[in-house]
């Protein structure tokens, strides 16, 4: 697959098809919107929004969630914000979403079917790595979002004018549903 993919590449280059896509590295809305990874939402959440390439900072990881605070999301919204002139933050959670119910146990047993042995696991139990608050999931979507939204605003490294606002995004239609 990486493979057609450097040759898409390729091909990509030399037709100069980047041109459309050029934008400066300041969001032109001075927004940043942290989102989970999902695939179904790679090209629906900026259109659904409105987005073109440019406008936005768009922090992505599973389940759009904030697993440390001093982490590499808190860390991304920091250098938007204090770069790169970022003023509102959407933290945009979406339905059917696979984190959610996930937990350690789940993922540990995944894992040690794949070949990572349980003598790992535990040496990184030992040496401090909290793999339930690492790798839990949450019970529903708005209260994973709420939880989000108030870490954010709450943060002691934030400044307190910038503004935070939680959404469910419907992976069908794209529709967005306040929290």
């Amino acid at each position: 697959m990486i493979d057609q993919i450097l040759e898409y590449n390729k091909k990509f280059v030399e037709e100069k098809e980047y041109e459309k896509y050029r934008a400066g590295k300041y969001p032109e809305k001075k927004l940043a919107i942290l989102s989970c990874m999902d695939t179904r939402l790679t090209a629906l959440l900026p259109a659904a929004l409105g987005l073109k390439n440019g406008d936005a900072k768009i922090i992505k990881n599973a389940g759009a969630v904030i697993t440390h605070p001093f982490g590499s999301v808190v860390r991304s919204l920091l250098v938007a914000i204090v770069e790169l002139g970022v003023e509102e933050v959407m933290v945009i959670g979406h339905t059917d979403c696979g984190v959610q119910h996930i937990d350690a146990d789940m993922i540990i047993g995944h894992l040690q079917k794949r070949g990572i042995s349980m003598e790992n696991v535990e040496l990184l139990k030992y040496a401090g790595v909290d793999f339930e608050s690492w790798l839990c999931g949450f019970n529903t979507v708005r209260e994973s979002v709420e939880n989000t939204v108030k870490s954010l605003r709450e943060h002691p490294l934030i400044p307190k004018d910038v503004i935070f606002r939680g959404f469910i995004m419907d992976t069908e239609t794209g529709e967005l549903y306040p929290v």
